[in-house]
């Protein structure tokens, strides 16, 4: 990792990776079950639905990756959270709009669509599950520490130097 990458940008790139080889999956399988259940609405139905959830899943990931660029800058945690909250407003409009347009379209199979976007949910859940149960990430992350033992705040004197802490008693007290 280079001093400028969070700890979190290998495990969100390999759940992308992951995501969309099981999307590509998913969405084989579930054209292929949906056109067994309802023909082609079911086949389309089903399409539409693993595709709806992989974006909607696909955009958290990928807004948090663009705002990791700027970790660092002064700036970063402003950016971090405006790119985040702007790609969960999307989400949210996005949402709406395609709620709209699909209600009434009549390729569209409502139970075999459910199935499908609930399927891609879990199958998204699964994934992120596994990859975080297989990558190596300290419990610390993100930290630098001092590369030399001797340049830190030490305080048990074996730094040959003089002990910090308040000046030795003289013996004498003044009232």
């Amino acid at each position: 990792m280079t001093p400028n990458t969070v700890s979190s940008t290998p495990i969100l790139r390999t759940v992308l990776v992951w995501s969309g080889t099981v999307t590509a999956v998913l969405a084989v399988v579930g054209a292929v079950v949906g056109y067994l259940v309802a023909g082609s609405t079911g086949l389309w139905s089903a399409l539409v639905g693993v595709l709806v959830a992989a974006v909607f899943l696909g955009i958290t990931g990928a807004s948090i990756l663009i705002a990791n660029r700027w970790y660092g800058d002064a700036l970063y945690v402003p950016l971090f959270f405006g790119i985040v909250l702007g790609g969960w407003i999307l989400k949210f409009v996005v949402f709406i709009i395609a709620l709209l347009v699909l209600r009434d379209q009549p390729w569209v199979e409502p139970t075999v669509f459910f199935v499908a976007v609930v399927v891609s949910v879990l199958a998204s859940l699964l994934v992120d599950v596994v990859v975080l149960l297989r990558m190596r990430v300290p419990h610390v992350s993100d930290v630098v520490l001092p590369t030399d033992p001797d340049a830190g705040d030490r305080t048990d004197g074996a730094d040959g130097g003089e002990r910090p802490g308040p000046p030795a008693d003289s013996g004498t007290s003044q009232v």
